[in-house]
């Protein structure tokens, strides 16, 4: 295994990406292709690779001073549980643009474990936050 990390989107395999949203992940099940590509278009992401295959995916969005949100964050089956999430958290938080934020958040349902690796935790101030949510959303 020979695992590399990249911000290349003319890397990034659009279709795999797409298929893996809507059919493994609980968050994004009925997301369209056009909606996919938009975000990745206006995110922040991270293929990971062996070799040319990728294998997972995270995107950031950020202002890149003061915020920013993990999302869509996976690892296609078969590498899972071999360290490639971990490396793929390590390089996003260590990247150099999203240095000295003052909040990162993200939201998961069953990952809780790899995050708290990272200095994340539940909200210290829930009663400060609100959300406008679409009635579809996980």
């Amino acid at each position: 295994m020979t695992i590399s990390i990249t911000e290349d989107i003319s890397k990034l395999d659009i279709e795999l990406i797409h298929r893996f949203l809507v059919e493994e992940s609980y968050w994004a099940r009925e997301r369209t292709l056009e909606q996919t590509k938009t975000a990745i278009e206006n995110s922040m992401c991270f293929g990971v690779y062996d070799g040319e295959r990728q294998v997972a995916f995270a995107r950031v969005v950020s202002d890149k001073a003061t915020f920013a949100y993990i999302g869509d964050v996976f690892v296609v089956e078969g590498y899972r549980g071999r360290g490639v999430s971990k490396m793929l958290m390590q390089y996003i938080v260590e990247h150099p643009e999203l240095q000295g934020l003052r909040r990162w958040v993200l939201a998961t349902r069953d990952a809780h474990g790899l995050y708290e690796q990272f200095e994340f935790a539940p909200l210290r101030h829930p009663e400060r936050w609100m959300e406008k949510t679409a009635p579809n959303a996980y």
